[in-house]
């Protein structure tokens, strides 16, 4: 054999086509037979076949479509390495959150749309980074991972935490500060869930939402700048931070399954159908919340964020259970990064393009819930190694805040 002439491993002696690449993604796990759900979704909510199958139909439809999503991020994050394959893959698992923030949005569920951020990020942080971090001790006694990127995101992360308490630190000075308690009422409780503009105040009083909008769209503007500079350095400027620090050199490259074309074409399809499904979803909380008594808030903040982050909660696991830690702190704490530093943000400025007054400011227990959990994931990743115990102590925590969020009023 010629030395000029590659070696060519055993999966490349035959070229992956589009229709041999969707064959294989539906065909590689058996848990796929649960797509059948996805047009039974569908029906049920074309057909009217009441809330409760609503429900129940479209959320069994996106378990497969999270796994497949998750197949297909890996297929694409092979070529591309473990930072870009993260990124894109919260990116598609973000698209669920997106696209349910503006529809709550333009109906002026202002609320819905703070509660779903806030909850994705918590979700994000503890519950996946958490069950990830313990299905990789299972596997693995201890998992590394690059200690300063892991810093770096947790540091970018604190940020934009703290960009949501400062506007409710202004909001409490400045209310001890004045005397008209009904001007403050009347602002605030506007940003709940109005449908209607919001009158200008009287001339002479206190324009407290003028403020609290102009820190919020200010402070929108700033996080989106920030967030480009992020990708700069994750992607361009120091992408070796985000290199493993104990893969072996020799390791034998893992090849994909599917042709690079495949992959990007799946995710877009599935990531299209998963936010219909959602959609559906969505659709029929109000009824069944009404229904069965469960509180608004707990489907908003828990349920709501676990069904949008179902891609990222199998693909981080998967990962995790491969030792594949830097996609799993891509995929979960970079996911977290992407929502408070840029969704969030877009989420403000299409609020103020469209005129709905969606702001920064969130309650005080929503903002103490996001600081404890941001200085807990902190705390366990600055020294670029995970085991099961710091993940059960993750869910823990996710666990206790579902416990306080079931209990809250609506």
């Amino acid at each position: 054999m010629s030395e000029s002439q590659p070696l060519l491993h055993p999966r490349d002696t035959h070229p992956k086509t589009l229709l041999s690449s969707f064959r294989w993604l539906i065909l590689s796990s058996a848990a796929n037979w649960l797509l059948l759900f996805v047009p039974l979704g569908i029906a049920a909510q074309w057909f009217h076949w009441g809330s409760l199958a609503v429900f129940t139909l479209n959320f069994l439809a996106i378990v497969p479509l999270a796994k497949l999503l998750g197949d297909a991020t890996e297929q694409v994050s092979m070529p591309l390495g473990p930072a870009l394959g993260g990124l894109l893959n919260a990116t598609f698992g973000n698209a669920v959150e997106l696209i349910v923030g503006v529809v709550a949005l333009l109906q002026g569920q202002l609320r819905v749309v703070q509660m779903s951020l806030v909850g994705s990020i918590l979700s994000n942080l503890l519950l996946v980074l958490g069950l990830s971090f313990f299905v990789g001790g299972i596997y693995q006694p201890e998992n590394t991972f690059a200690q300063t990127a892991a810093q770096a995101s947790g540091s970018i992360m604190t940020l934009g935490c703290f960009t949501m308490v400062l506007p409710a630190a202004y909001w409490g000075s400045v209310k001890n500060g004045n005397t008209d308690k009904d001007i403050f009422s009347t602002a605030f409780s506007s940003l709940g869930a109005s449908r209607a503009p919001l009158e200008k105040p009287a001339p002479g009083t206190f324009d407290a939402l003028g403020g609290i909008l102009f820190i919020s769209r200010g402070t929108a503007v700033i996080l989106l700048l920030i967030y480009v500079g992020y990708l700069f350095f994750q992607l361009r400027t120091h992408s070796f931070l985000y290199e493993s620090p104990t893969r072996e050199q020799d390791e034998q490259e893992e090849q994909p399954d599917m042709s690079p074309q495949a992959s990007i074409l799946a995710l877009l399809i599935i990531t299209l159908i998963t936010s219909v499904n959602a959609d559906y979803l969505v659709s029929a909380i109000d009824d069944v919340a009404n229904n069965y008594g469960i509180s608004k808030v707990f489907i908003s903040t828990i349920l709501l964020p676990i069904v949008g982050n179902a891609a990222e909660h199998v693909t981080s696991v998967w990962m995790a259970a491969k030792d594949k830690m830097e996609i799993v702190l891509g995929v979960s704490v970079g996911s977290s990064v992407q929502i408070c530093l840029g969704l969030v943000p877009v989420l403000v400025l299409v609020g103020w393009v469209v005129g709905q007054p969606l702001t920064l400011y969130f309650h005080d227990f929503e903002t103490i819930n996001l600081v404890v959990s941001v200085l807990l994931v902190n705390s366990l990743i600055q020294d670029g190694k995970s085991n099961y115990l710091e993940g059960a102590l993750l869910v823990a925590l996710y666990l206790v805040i579902s416990l306080s969020f079931w209990v809250s009023p609506s």
